[in-house]
């Protein structure tokens, strides 16, 4: 008799739940509720490696040259990662690669960060009560944050391509999240591997192998590995640092 009061309120709570997909920049700046950032090609999937592999803190800015000044005033060691064009920065330490934070050495280091779409959607999203990162990598693990929340509203905005152009990824993201909370479990692995031919191909033109790997394909749609979700802070630097919360 208690698990059946139990499930009747589980299941209300998910119908009352106002779940929205959007887009862009522009899609991060009207997010309401609890909201989640997607960036599955590289941004948030680079922060879940980095955490992984040590990082003391990621620090989320918009501009490069805020990272390089933030740096300065930083005790603590840091490493400077990001892209523009997808390609790393000049003077910066890492690009915003999977594989590049697979070998760096981040252990216990401030990771600044700043790429063309997932960073700048965090700090673009000023309407939302609380704001989450995710890719593929811990998609399931932010299906149950959301689902253990209180929300009644939560926006899930795929970046996209630089922000602007629609990213299969990131959308097929947006709905994998947006039905496990709705209690399904759908198999998306030949969707994902699908990419290969599509928004994904880019990581397979030789031309590109010194700042896309194919191996931040294979990392990127690795899906499910990680089981936390990467809440974000924002403060009255302009910057948005993120935590990690294990999920159970």
């Amino acid at each position: 008799m208690i698990f059946k009061h139990y499930y009747y309120l589980h299941t209300l709570k998910l119908k009352i739940m106002d779940i929205s997909i959007k887009e862009f920049t522009q899609g991060a700046r009207n997010a309401e509720g609890l909201t989640v950032i997607i960036d599955v090609f590289r941004a948030f999937s680079v922060a879940c490696y980095a955490f992984d592999r040590g990082a003391g803190r990621i620090i989320d800015v918009s501009e490069p040259d805020e990272a390089f000044d933030l740096r300065k005033k930083l005790i603590k060691e840091t490493i400077l990662v990001g892209e523009r064009d997808e390609r790393k920065i000049e003077g910066f330490d890492a690009g915003n690669s999977p594989t590049e934070i697979l070998l760096a050495d981040i252990t216990d280091k401030t990771m600044i960060h700043t790429t063309t779409a997932g960073t700048n959607g965090i700090l673009n999203a000023v309407n939302a009560t609380e704001i989450l990162g995710a890719g593929l990598v811990n998609a399931r693990a932010v299906a149950d944050y959301i689902k253990r929340s209180s929300a009644k509203k939560v926006t899930l905005v795929a970046m996209g391509y630089r922000a602007c152009t629609r990213a299969d990824e990131d959308i097929l993201c947006a709905r994998y999240i947006r039905d496990m909370i709705n209690g399904k479990n759908p198999d998306i692995r030949q969707e994902v591997m699908e990419l290969m031919n599509g928004s994904g191909a880019r990581f397979f033109n030789p031309a590109n192998v010194q700042h896309s790997p194919p191996t931040d394909f294979f990392l990127c749609t690795d899906i499910n590995r990680f089981n936390f979700v990467l809440r974000a802070e924002r403060n009255q630097s302009g910057f948005a640092e993120l935590f990690r919360i294990d999920m159970d």
